[in-house]
């Protein structure tokens, strides 16, 4: 799971990301508002945590913008307004969720947790499935019945990325930024090769053919589906 975290106070933004990376989350931060807004229109996040108040774009207007483009990411902003008023108008822009500085901890990753499991994203005892499918991030690997697939740490986190997107078509570079990041060194060609690398061993299993290739336009996680 991929989480970015917007927010322009230094220590609490090095704090949430601190926590919700002990929590197991891979995490991206952004300390401005349209630095923000970039790196979630890239559409490669889970969830997204917002400040309102941020310099330059505030979250109001990257919740407004993302919604405006069709994102249905689950959004959690963080303000320290604690009026009906502001969150009535937070939850009608699109956001999902709504949190008061300062605030508890543990009702942050409850909060978190929370709104990732609304989006169907994740079972409440944190495993994925699709097709016979099964993903167990305690162990990092994915399974079919009872028989380990053997991934590797990337094969793992591209296949999490497509369950979690089943259905939905994800560009090479999306796959690409999540996977591997914005500031790698390796070429985009490494994502046709850990496609490769998971059909290979959903083959054994007669499930290689759910992972589709859309002619210039990506991979999608279909059932059933006939290439």
């Amino acid at each position: 799971m991929r989480i970015l975290v917007v927010e322009d106070d230094g220590i609490l933004r090095e704090a949430v990301v601190t926590l919700l990376k002990e929590e197991g989350y891979q995490v991206d931060e952004a300390a401005t508002g349209d630095e923000g807004l970039f790196m979630a229109e890239q559409g490669i996040h889970d969830l997204l945590v917002l400040d309102i108040m941020l310099p330059e774009v505030s979250g109001l207007e990257i919740v407004k913008t993302l919604r405006a483009s069709g994102a249905d990411v689950p959004i959690l902003l963080l303000t320290a307004r604690d009026t009906v008023d502001d969150r009535v108008i937070g939850l009608e822009t699109g956001a999902d969720d709504y949190l008061v500085k300062p605030f508890a901890i543990r009702e942050l990753l409850a909060r978190v947790k929370a709104l990732i499991r609304r989006r169907g994203s994740v079972g409440f005892e944190g495993e994925l499935s699709f097709a016979g499918i099964s993903l167990r991030s305690k162990v990092r690997d994915g399974f079919v019945g009872d028989r380990p697939l053997g991934l590797t740490g990337k094969e793992y986190d591209v296949l999490e990325f497509l369950i979690i997107n089943k259905e939905q078509i994800l560009t090479k570079d999306q796959i690409f930024d999540r996977i591997w990041g914005f500031e790698s060194n390796t070429t985009i060609g490494i994502v046709d090769l850990y496609i490769h690398y998971l059909r290979k061993k959903l083959a054994p299993h007669g499930l290689d053919t759910a992972i589709q290739t859309v002619r210039g336009a990506g991979f999608k996680l279909k059932e059933n589906s006939n290439v």
